[in-house]
This record gives structure tokens, sequence and C-alpha cells, in this order.
């Protein structure tokens, strides 16, 4: 699937987007470990080709793991703890057809400039990455948003989304493409979706499949409805989606399985 093209005329800009939860590497996890898969994560990456990549739980080697392995990719986002430790909501970009012009980070709580916050019921700091991105063919721009809401806390995850959506709304509001990728912990049927639902669209929703499930712990099958999704403003045509629910080389990437949007932007001269 290529990364970017016109269509006749150059009146629309195609291109993928991917979300992706990495999985953290975890000593536990045996033979679904980090090492044991990130050549089959990177592989899944290029396959897609996505221009355009949010993944959440990326710690620091994971992600220099890719870096090497994905070399036509650069990144942008830092760790949830004050120092730029841990987990990364990393927002990867295709070097030769994306400039970024200028990123940032917010905590998901009451402070959210004031690095390792936590607020309301959240078990851990939580983070959303996002970065104002320019198509080098087009001098189009975009907002792209990248986001792990809280696993325990469901109040959390509802101020959480509120907060984000305040965030992306002052792009919205200056007619800006936007895109919200990442992982919810929370189902189709909850405050938090149904929200977005309300202001954004939900690619996989909008192509019918709403209801196929995301996470599968490993065990190749995944509970109904997804807890990964990518949000997309209603200037932005989905043309398709999908829950990339398969393995690669005989190895399942993730305990999540990724998904992925074909979108269309209008191009404007």
């Amino acid at each position: 699937m290529q990364n970017m093209r016109s269509e006749e005329g150059g009146l629309h800009l195609e291109f993928v987007i991917m979300s992706f939860n990495l999985r953290y590497w975890n000593e536990t996890d045996g033979e679904h470990g980090w090492p044991e898969r990130r050549d089959s994560v990177a592989e899944l990456i290029r396959q897609q080709n996505p221009l355009i990549l949010g993944t959440q739980e990326g710690l620091p080697s994971m992600l220099e793991d890719l870096d090497q392995r994905l070399p036509a990719y650069g990144r942008i986002g830092e760790g949830r703890w004050a120092g730029g430790e841990n987990e990364y909501n990393a927002v990867y970009f295709r070097r030769d057809a994306v400039e970024v012009l200028r990123w940032g980070q917010f905590w998901l709580s009451e402070t959210p400039s004031v690095p390792a916050s936590r607020s309301w019921d959240s078990s851990l700091p939580r983070i959303c990455t996002w970065g104002i991105l320019e198509l080098r063919s087009s001098r189009r721009k975009l907002a792209v948003f990248n986001t792990h809401l809280d696993h325990q806390g469901s109040e959390a995850r509802e101020r959480g989304t509120e907060l984000i959506w305040q965030e992306m709304d002052k792009f919205v509001k200056n007619g800006m493409p936007c895109f919200l990728t990442g992982d919810f912990n929370c189902r189709p049927d909850s405050p938090p979706i149904q929200f977005l639902r309300s202001r954004l669209v939900d690619a996989l929703h909008r192509q019918g499949k709403g209801e196929v499930g995301t996470f599968h712990g490993f065990r190749g099958t995944a509970a109904p409805g997804p807890i990964d999704y990518i949000f997309t403003t209603q200037d932005v045509s989905v043309l398709a989606a999908e829950v990339l629910d398969f393995a690669v080389n005989g190895i399942l990437p993730s305990d999540h399985y990724p998904i992925t949007a074909k979108v269309s932007l209008e191009r404007r001269h």
C-alpha cells in the first residue's frame, strides 16, 4: 500500500495512518518478549507503509530498535516520566514525505504541563503527544495526536479524553485536518468513545468494523470490540480501515492487533 498518491487531476491526497500498541518489553513474556517480536513489528510496519504511525508502550530501547530497522522514519515524543523516561506515545512519520513544524506533549491531568503529573483515578501518568506536520508534496498541514488512556481509572479515561479534545479543538476551529490515534482501553459503547464519536469520525466504525476486537493478549483471538482507535476530523475521507489480525513470519507482533486507515484529503492550492 503506497504511503501517498495523488488522484487524477491532483485533487486529493491519499495516505495511510496507523496505530500500534507495541506491548512494553516485559521480561516475563517469554516467547512473546520484545527481542522475539521486534523484527516482525518492523516488517509489519514496512508492509503497511504508513505515512504516520502512532505507537503506544514503546520504551526507549524498543524505539531505538525500530529506529535501526525503519530508517525511512523519524519520530517525535518523550517518555511519560519527569525526565522523559519510561513509555512513549511516539509518533513516527515518513521523512521523505513529512516535515515536522512543531510538536509537544501534555499529561492527562489537571496540570497537563507538569511532567509525570496524574489526576482523578489514574493509576499511572498518562500522556498525549502531538505534532503539526506538513506534507512535502502539497504543503498541506495537519495535526496528529497520539495517546494511551489509563487501564484502570474510568474517570481518568473520561477526563483525559475531554482534555485531548480541548487541545485538538484549537486546530479544528482553524480548519486544520486532525487525527487521533491510540489505545483508549475502552470499548465502543463507553463514554470516552461515544464522546469522541460525537465530534470526530471513528475510522473503523465508519467502515463497518467498529466491533472488531484489537486486544488478544497473545492468544490470537481478540475479544469483541476494539480498544484501539483512529479518529479523524470530518474533513477527512476514510477510504478503508483494517484491524491487522494476523501473524508476521509466524509471530504475533504484539498483544494488540494494530489498525490502519487509508484516508484522503482535498488538495488545496
